[in-house]
């Protein structure tokens, strides 16, 4: 048995030696990899990769190359949707690894072009928006060559099934079961009722074009990353799809979707700050106060407060830093 190590940082380095140790305890060899040797994926058995859902997203849009099967940890005892083991659980679950005693489930990715040029692939979803909100954009939307509408509205999203309960649902997308090899396309906001969600086969090839605002417009991908787009967006599916552990038996497609649609209609009670923090735990992973200052722009007091009512309401959990004894960070608790 080979387990690669991947996405690991210098800031990680104690958290690594305490896995490396573990598993080597269990005569499970090894390896560490980065962007340079990519090519260790197509020669292990498995994957290991800290930082929970945003490590997995963050490791398949760096994996141009079929890669085995991977396991995302966390470093609590809180699992994510995709991640399925804390790191203090590596113990607990190492001979279960040695011998395989794992299922593996493939989740299709979107290989995406932007203006012509390839980019990084997603594996929840892309979207375009203006750079500033609440201004329309003017699109065409076109499937195997075809012309499908012409919408004024504030965006559009791609979605794949397993994406289909992320921002996509967000939206008003439909919930769509894993092994279903679609893509979901939804207009948001369109100034026509008429455009209702779009479900095509995977195998289609979907055309964004003649995309204008009175502002840039911008292609998201996974919620994160942002590049600007002048023109078209081109989107098919990828070449070799992400291959995720379960360790859970009772792990099943209605399991994930039940959570997320119960963590839905709780966010819709939650006062905007609380609700801006929780997507971005959702999308970030783990954060200390000040990144979350930082990244939400939100004031300080705003901020304590928000984390005050999440803690109290058990949707965030706050934990000390194996990093770094002295900080605080929260991260999601559903």
């Amino acid at each position: 048995m080979r387990i690669a190590l991947s996405g690991f940082t210098g800031k990680d380095s104690t958290i690594l030696s305490q896995i490396i140790k573990s598993l080597e305890e269990a005569h499970i060899q090894t390896l560490i990899m980065n962007n340079t040797n990519q090519d260790i994926a197509k020669e292990v058995d498995l994957v290991l990769i800290p930082g929970g859902d945003r490590g997995i997203l963050n490791y398949f849009h760096k994996m141009s190359v079929e890669s085995a099967p991977v396991l995302g940890i966390y470093e609590s005892n809180s699992t994510g949707f995709l991640a399925q083991v804390d790191v203090k659980g590596i113990d607990t679950i190492k001979e279960k690894l040695k011998f395989g005693n794992y299922d593996v489930r493939e989740e299709e990715r979107i290989a995406v072009n932007i203006d012509g040029k390839d980019v990084e692939p997603v594996l929840n979803d892309v979207a375009i928006f203006s750079n500033k909100s609440a201004i329309l954009m003017e699109h065409f939307l076109r499937i195997n060559n075809k012309d499908i509408w012409h919408d004024n509205s504030d965006g559009i999203i791609i979605a794949t099934p397993i994406g289909s309960t992320a921002y996509a649902m967000s939206a008003g997308g439909p919930i769509v079961l894993q092994n279903s090899h679609v893509f979901v396309a939804i207009s948001v906001n369109s100034l026509d009722n008429t455009r209702r969600p779009l479900i095509v086969s995977s195998e289609s090839q979907i055309e964004i074009s003649d995309i204008t605002s009175s502002h840039h417009c911008e292609v998201i991908l996974d919620g994160t990353f942002r590049i600007k787009i002048m023109d078209k967006l081109q989107c098919h599916k990828h070449e070799f799809p992400a291959k995720l552990v379960t360790l859970n038996n009772n792990y099943s497609a209605t399991n994930i979707i039940e959570k997320k649609v119960k963590f839905a209609e709780d966010l819709l009670k939650m006062p905007p700050s609380a609700k801006l923090i929780l997507k971005t735990l959702e999308y970030e992973g783990t954060m200390t106060q000040r990144d979350l200052i930082n990244k939400t722009m939100l004031p300080e007091r705003t901020i304590r407060l928000s984390l005050s009512h999440l803690l109290n309401r058990g949707y965030v959990k706050k934990k000390i830093s194996l990093r770094d004894a002295r900080q605080k960070i929260y991260e999601l608790k559903i």
